[in-house]
């Protein structure tokens, strides 16, 4: 999910640095420090999407980190993530609540951070595609960018209600969504749950959002979950026949 957005990773201990940067480079264009005083002036900087830190570091721990941020205006509504013990999370860090999207328990797996990040950084990405088509505009990108099982998630989290549009060589699919729902779907002659079907299997080709979309067809039959969830089953099948 290379969508532009900026993530700062702030830790103490090079090892775990180099895992967790190494970990979200696929999703995001990542950025390190190795303390808070360090992450402080990075962030002011490049003023990051997401900021991933370390509670327990020298010179300027996590929460101070937080809270100098909070006082700029540039940088008091990046939201963070704090890794932390379980004991730090329950006698520090609970009241923390303002800015603060989530706290991933150390020791950790790789996999539950990315798929944390990956989450926040969808909604991100979302809220500023939404507000750059305010206007009534189109917005256009790539499937190697955000995967149409990217965009049905997304916008079933946000109860979004717009017109999907995905393209790839001289196939179109348009999917239709109330509210988070996939309502209406369009695959040439193909429409409703096996348009959809098979449009999860395309990898390559350019995604078009229009938030003005609207239609009156009801031809889906199941929940936007079920439907990526059923489509990810016969796609499995498919490659194992």
């Amino acid at each position: 999910m290379q969508s532009g957005l900026k993530i700062l990773v702030v830790e103490d201990n090079p090892t775990i640095l180099k895992l967790i940067s190494t970990s979200l480079e696929k999703i995001a264009d990542v950025h390190t420090a190795s303390d808070g005083a360090d992450a402080l002036m990075k962030a002011v900087d490049l003023k990051p999407d997401l900021i991933i830190s370390d509670y327990s570091m020298p010179v300027m721990d996590g929460r101070a980190l937080l809270e100098k941020l909070r006082t700029r205006s540039e940088t008091q509504a990046v939201p963070f993530v704090f890794l932390a013990s379980q004991k730090e999370i329950d006698e520090r860090l609970r009241m923390v609540v303002d800015g603060v999207e989530d706290y991933i328990v150390k020791p950790f797996f790789a996999r539950d951070l990315i798929r944390q990040a990956r989450r926040i950084l969808m909604r991100i990405h979302q809220q500023k595609m939404e507000g750059a088509g305010a206007g009534g505009g189109k917005i256009k990108g790539s499937l190697t960018e955000l995967s149409v099982i990217d965009w049905m998630q997304s916008l079933d989290q946000g109860r979004k209600t717009c017109k999907l549009t995905f393209r790839s060589g001289d196939s179109q699919c348009s999917l239709f969504f109330v509210d988070g729902q996939v309502v209406h779907a369009r695959l040439g002659d193909i429409v409703g749950d096996e348009a959809v079907f098979k449009v999860l299997a395309w990898t390559d080709g350019e995604w078009e959002l229009d938030f003005s979309g609207t239609t009156e067809e009801r031809t889906t039959t199941m929940s936007t979950q079920v439907l990526m969830l059923e489509g990810l089953r016969i796609i499995d099948e498919a490659r194992r026949s």
